[in-house]
C-alpha cells in the first residue's frame, strides 16, 4: 500500500517543520520522498533554521526552504507570530512537525494550517491535531520514525524505508572548487573531525594526525572540513600531521562542503551531521562511534563502515567522558581505521 495514497484528503500545498540538526533533517529525507509519492504535484516547503536550509535545499522531495528566524531554544513567540501570520497567506493544508518540543508546533498552529501531524511530544494537545504516539520498540530509528508520519496514526510502518539522498551535481562541485581555489585530487580523502554535541563523540585529534600521515605516504590529499568551531581542533591535526591535510573548516559554506564532499574518495568522521551528508551522497565513509549509538542515527547507505569499539559504558550518550577517559575513542587505533580505510579507498 501506498502511504500517502492512502490519505482520503489530497494535499497540494505542505509544510515541513524540520529540525534544527542537519543529520536529523536529513534522515527526515525518506518522510518527503513518501508524501510526494502518487502526488507528484505536491507543493512541499520545509521551514528550518538558517544552518539547515542549505541541506535541505540539495533534497529532490523539496520544492522551497523558508529560514526560521528563531534561534534554536528561543520561545520567542512574537518572532512566531508574524513569521505565521506570513506562512497563512500562502495556503497550507497539512503541516508536520518533525521536532518534538511545544515550540516547533507553534508556527503551524498559529498560521491556522488545519492538518497538524505530529508525534504527541511535549504538551501539544491542540497544537498538533493527527498525533501519532511513538513505540521506540517499534521503530528503533530516528529515519523511521519520521517515516511513520507519512501514514495514518496507529498503523504499521511500511518497510523498507528508502536511504536519504542528496543531490551535488558537477557544475556545483566546480563551482565550489572554483570559489575556494582549489584543485580537484585524483584521490581525495575528507576528514569531518568535528562533533557538534560534544567531546564524547570525537576521535583524539592526534588519532586523526596519524592517520593523515599514513594516508598521504598512499597519495592521498586530505582536507578536514567542518565549522568555525572547528577550526582550532583542525589546526592542531594539520600541526601534528607535520603539513600533510588542508584545513577548510569554517571556511566553506555548507553547500559547498556537500560538494566537496562529493568529491571525495573516502570520508572519515565522527557521528555527525556530515557523517549523514556524506552517507546520503553515497560516498564511502568510515564513521567512528564513542559515546552514541549506530542503532538510533546511522549512515544509512550500503558504503558507510562503522568503527565502534563495545565497552561496558558505552554508548553513555554524554557529552563529556563522565569517567574521564573517553577510551571508547582513544582506544579506537590509527592503524586500526587505517586498515579499514584500504577497501574503501580501493
Amino acid at each position: 500500500m501506498n502511504p500517502a495514497s492512502s490519505r482520503s484528503d489530497a494535499v497540494s500545498r505542505v509544510l515541513v517543520v524540520a529540525p534544527s540538526w542537519i543529520g536529523d533533517a536529513i534522515m527526515a529525507e525518506p518522510l518527503f520522498a513518501r508524501l510526494r509519492q502518487g502526488a507528484p504535484d505536491l507543493r512541499l516547503d520545509a521551514l528550518a533554521p538558517a544552518w539547515v536550509t542549505p541541506a535541505l535545499s540539495r533534497m529532490p522531495g523539496i520544492s522551497g526552504v523558508i529560514e526560521n528566524p528563531c534561534a534554536h531554544g528561543e520561545l520567542a513567540l512574537r518572532k512566531r507570530f508574524h513569521l505565521a501570520r506570513d506562512l497563512a497567506r500562502r495556503g497550507y493544508r497539512r503541516a508536520y512537525v518533525l521536532p518534538n518540543s511545544f515550540k516547533s508546533a507553534l508556527v503551524p498552529f498559529f498560521a491556522r494550517i488545519p492538518v497538524r501531524v505530529g508525534f504527541t511530544g511535549e504538551c501539544r494537545l491542540g497544537l498538533v491535531n493527527v498525533r501519532h504516539k511513538l513505540d521506540k520498540g517499534a521503530l528503533p530509528l530516528m529515519v523511521e520514525r519520521f517515516a511513520q508520519l507519512a501514514q495514518e496514526p496507529g498503523t504499521p510502518l511500511v518497510r523498507p524505508v528508502a536511504a536519504p539522498r542528496l543531490v551535488s551535481t558537477q557544475a556545483a562541485q566546480m563551482a565550489a572548487l572554483s570559489a575556494l581555489e582549489l584543485e580537484n585530487p585524483e584521490r581525495l580523502v575528507v576528514f569531518c573531525p568535528g562533533a557538534e554535541y560534544g567531546p564524547a563523540k570525537r576521535w583524539p585529534a592526534r588519532h586523526f594526525a596519524a592517520l593523515a600521515r599514513e594516508l598521504t605516504k598512499t597519495g592521498c590529499a586530505v582536507w578536514l572540513l567542518g565549522s568555525a568551531k572547528d577550526r582550532a581542533l583542525a589546526e592542531d591535526i594539520c600541526r601534528q600531521a607535520s603539513g600533510g591535510c588542508r584545513n577548510l573548516c569554517g571556511k566553506t559554506r555548507v553547500d559547498q562542503a556537500i560538494d566537496l564532499i562529493a568529491l571525495a574518495k573516502l570520508v572519515v568522521c565522527n557521528d555527525s551531521g556530515l557523517m549523514h551528508v556524506t552517507a546520503a551522497l553515497s560516498r564511502p565513509v568510515l564513521a567512528i562511534f564513542g559515546s552514541s549509538s549506530p542503532n538510533f542515527t546511522p549512515p544509512l547507505s550500503d558504503r558507510a563502515v562503522i568503527v565502534r569499539h563495545d565497552l561496558p559504558c558505552s554508548p553513555c550518550f554524554k557529552r563529556v567522558c563522565p569517567l574521564g577517559h573517553s577510551d571508547c575513542l582513544e582506544n579506537i587505533a590509527p592503524q586500526e581505521v587505517f586498515d579499514l580505510c584500504q577497501p574503501l579507498l580501493n
